[in-house]
């Protein structure tokens, strides 16, 4: 499936390989893959749109633009995703919990940025929280030679609209996450100043907050009750829709 956006004579292409519109879907055990390759730049593997969607125990594949959660209100629960480029991206409220993200090797030139998050307005209730999760480098980019790694570092996001929100709570960064930790969308270096990143009691060698970017936006998450705000039974009212799907989840912060 072929998607066309046309704004100021720019056309851009991507490939979709599964698209999902429905309210209450359910993908449980499957893997979704888009083997264009990173040449190809977008290539979607999973576009969700539909409300109450939910993917559990599966695997969504794919380099840049792998996973697009479009909008509503999302769940991923025991999931591997991989890619390179804004590979979980998107404006639904979505929660991924207890999900491996997989840092792959991109094209050269590039950098790796796990989120791009597209919240246009502030009243939106949309966001990326990842909860409980571990952020892993790929076979392909750990066998990359040393210099090459170098060069293509890992970020946990960058601002694709003004009001991008993204968190990462209580998980497991390893140590190819570049110590600034996010991006700007632009070789400016600037980001908007009304972008919401926060990060909560993540561990590993990817995790030290230190170096963060010095961004107004971007908070080291101190209390628990704002941390809780970007759970599964707060940012996407789980408690009233996914016990019926059969799927695990923890509804607060304890995972």
């Amino acid at each position: 499936m072929a998607a066309e956006h046309v704004a100021d004579r720019v056309v851009s292409v991507f490939v979709v390989a599964a698209a999902v519109a429905g309210a209450g879907f359910i993908m449980r055990d499957m893997t979704v893959e888009n083997r264009a390759g990173a040449a190809r730049h977008q290539a979607v593997a999973l576009l969700l749109s539909g409300d109450h969607a939910v993917v559990y125990r599966s695997a969504v594949l794919g380099y840049q633009d792998t996973l697009y959660a479009h909008a509503q209100r999302q769940f991923y629960r025991d999931c591997d995703v991989a890619g390179t480029v804004d590979f979980v991206f998107g404006n639904a409220a979505v929660v991924l919990q207890n999900c491996t993200l997989w840092a792959r090797r991109p094209l050269p030139g590039q950098e790796n940025t796990v989120t791009a998050q597209g919240r246009r307005d502030p009243n939106q209730s949309t966001g990326i929280s990842v909860h409980g999760c571990r952020l892993l480098p790929s076979p392909e980019l750990e066998l990359a030679p040393a210099a090459r790694r170098g060069r293509a570092a890992t970020y946990l996001g960058r601002p694709w609209k003004p009001y991008s929100r993204a968190v990462y709570m209580m998980s497991y960064i390893a140590g190819h996450v570049h110590a600034a930790g996010w991006l700007a969308w632009d070789a400016s270096g600037r980001a908007p100043d009304t972008l919401y990143y926060g990060e909560y009691r993540n561990s590993g060698p990817g995790a030290a907050v230190g170096g963060r970017v010095p961004w107004p936006g971007h908070r080291v998450i101190k209390l628990p009750e704002e941390a809780m705000e970007f759970t599964v039974g707060r940012f996407i009212g789980g408690y009233s829709w996914l016990p019926p799907t059969g799927v695990a989840f923890v509804a607060g912060l304890t995972v």
